[in-house]
């Protein structure tokens, strides 16, 4: 592969995400989420990016892809979604953000409002773990984090779009996913061409924290498929 590789983090992840991919992270390009809306998000992309490269995104990462790719489909040569959900948001899912956003109006800092979903991003919790996930917040900061909760907020349905991705695209999910769980990762296996799906047994919705081994293989295994002439 002769392209950039570019890694998109979760929300309230800084680029440490990657970490345990060293040979992946080392030549890969690592733009921060930091606009109010995805388009915001995908323009500054479109606008630092190289012309053509090859993409993979974690949760709203993933989402902020797959809006990418959509938008414009001749500048990515691969796709990877990893841990992520096509839907529009839910009810639910709004309100929860709505409170991340007052509890860091009320002066709560990114670690704090990542400590209470620990449960939800990873499935093994130890203490190292732990602080690996809360010190990714730390890199993000309150400003980054509030930018992203209101991206949340615009997120569209993206399924429609994902029967026109043509290029090599590997889904990749965790089994005890509860934040975007594995049926959420079947819809997009369905409806995008040709792609592949991977889950992995045992771990949560950070992948590359609890399984980087996993995760650097599954990357370098996608980042070998031929593309397409």
């Amino acid at each position: 592969m002769s392209e950039p590789l570019v890694l998109l983090p979760g929300m309230n992840c800084s680029s440490r995400l990657w970490d345990g991919l060293p040979t992946l992270r080392r030549w890969a390009l690592h733009p921060r989420l930091g606009r109010p809306d995805i388009d915001g998000c995908v323009d500054a992309l479109l606008d630092a990016l190289p012309p053509r490269f090859a993409l993979a995104g974690l949760s709203l990462g993933g989402i902020v892809a797959m809006a990418l790719v959509r938008r414009a489909p001749e500048r990515v040569t691969r796709l990877c979604l990893i841990a992520t959900n096509a839907r529009p948001p839910t009810t639910a899912q709004r309100e929860a953000w709505a409170a991340q956003r007052a509890a860091l109006d009320a002066g709560r800092s990114a670690r704090e409002v990542q400590r209470d979903l620990l449960d939800v991003l990873v499935h093994h919790r130890t203490p190292g773990c732990d602080e690996t996930v809360l010190a990714l917040a730390d890199g993000v900061g309150e400003s980054d984090l509030m930018a992203q909760l209101l991206a949340q907020d615009t997120r569209v349905d993206e399924r429609p779009a994902l029967a026109r991705v043509a290029v090599p695209t590997l889904v990749l999910a965790a089994a005890r996913d509860r934040i975007c769980p594995v049926d959420r990762h079947e819809e997009m296996h369905a409806l995008i061409p040709g792609s592949r799906l991977t889950v992995l047994d045992g771990i949560g919705h950070l992948i590359p924290v609890e399984a980087p081994a996993a995760a650097a293989e599954a990357l370098e295994d996608w980042l070998g498929w031929p593309v397409p002439a």
